[in-house]
């Protein structure tokens, strides 16, 4: 496993074969009997889903189509202000819908003529191999849930929220969908722990939490910040450091909180250069190599 899979709720199938999702102590819906049953048929349609079968369709209720309207409400002027071109570009080719919460499969079909994405059901924590890897295949694994109604602007987990409002957008610039690719080709070569923990350190700071220096102004484009309605606010105030894999690939964070610590690229062509150049080339020798280059 990895490191971000302390983010997922654990899921569980007993020997009666019910699907349980478990939700910790402090999330917002641990309280809620019809959140965390909706959260167990919820994951349960993602185990039961094999490759080469329809996306399965999850009946979102009221509450979670309010909570989709409003994070896209409320997000939307911060992107204009914040966000950098490629994505709020890619904004429009993608063009979500903002009144209902989409499907995987129309991600997926929105996505495919752009860059060639799909989008693959997830209950929740993904292994090394199958999240990063797929993404050289053009899937990504996407959860469906949603956060609990009582806190929109909140989640402690990976929700379909980040999944398709940050990763999803993302996916639909033909620049950054690349980026993906070259990550997923990257992980498929790594057998070592240390040379996973490394990559998915960069990808941690760049695909997640990237920041760039675009028309004279720090811009987000990392799928962490755009889908928090809370953290897009703040990266301006975390400390800047310049884009530098050797020091991504060892910098630790925690995941718990806002990112005191970002790498800004300059410009989205300097981003592909740099880290798009590591995905391409990197091996499990690379943090080693790049440790051993003089700083």
């Amino acid at each position: 496993m990895f490191e971000e899979a302390q983010l997922y709720a654990p899921v569980t199938t007993g020997e009666d074969g019910k699907v349980t999702v478990h939700l910790a102590d402090d999330h917002p819906g641990v309280g809620d009997p019809e959140y965390r049953e909706r959260r167990n048929h919820i994951a349960a349609l993602a185990l039961e889903w094999e490759p080469g079968l329809p996306i399965p369709h999850a009946d979102y209720i009221e509450a979670e189509q309010e909570v989709w309207r409003t994070v896209c409400r409320e997000l939307a002027p911060k992107h204009e202000r914040l966000a950098c071109a490629d994505y709020r570009e890619a904004v429009g080719r993608l063009d979500l819908p903002v009144d209902h919460i989409p499907q995987l499969d129309e991600v997926g079909e929105r996505l495919r003529p752009l860059t060639g994405f799909e989008y693959h059901p997830a209950p929740g924590l993904v292994p090394f191999d199958e999240f990063y890897g797929s993404l050289a295949d053009g899937v990504f694994h996407s959860t469906q849930y949603v956060r609990h109604h009582g806190m929109p602007l909140y989640t402690p987990e990976p929700d379909l929220v980040h999944e398709v409002i940050g990763h999803g957008n993302m996916l639909a610039s033909p620049r950054f969908a690349e980026l993906n690719r070259l990550a997923g080709q990257a992980a498929r070569r790594l057998e070592t722990k240390d040379g996973r923990d490394f990559f998915a350190k960069v990808f941690w700071f760049t695909i997640e939490f990237g920041v760039l220096r675009e028309a004279g102004e720090l811009r987000a484009y990392g799928a962490g910040l755009l889908s928090s309605y809370g953290e897009i606010e703040e990266f301006r105030s975390a400390e800047i450091r310049e884009l530098d894999v050797a020091a991504m690939g060892v910098q630790e964070y925690d995941i718990t909180k806002y990112q005191p610590i970002l790498f800004a690229a300059d410009g989205v062509g300097h981003l592909m250069e740099v880290v798009g150049g590591f995905f391409a080339s990197c091996d499990d020798d690379s943090p080693a190599r790049l440790a051993a280059v003089p700083g």
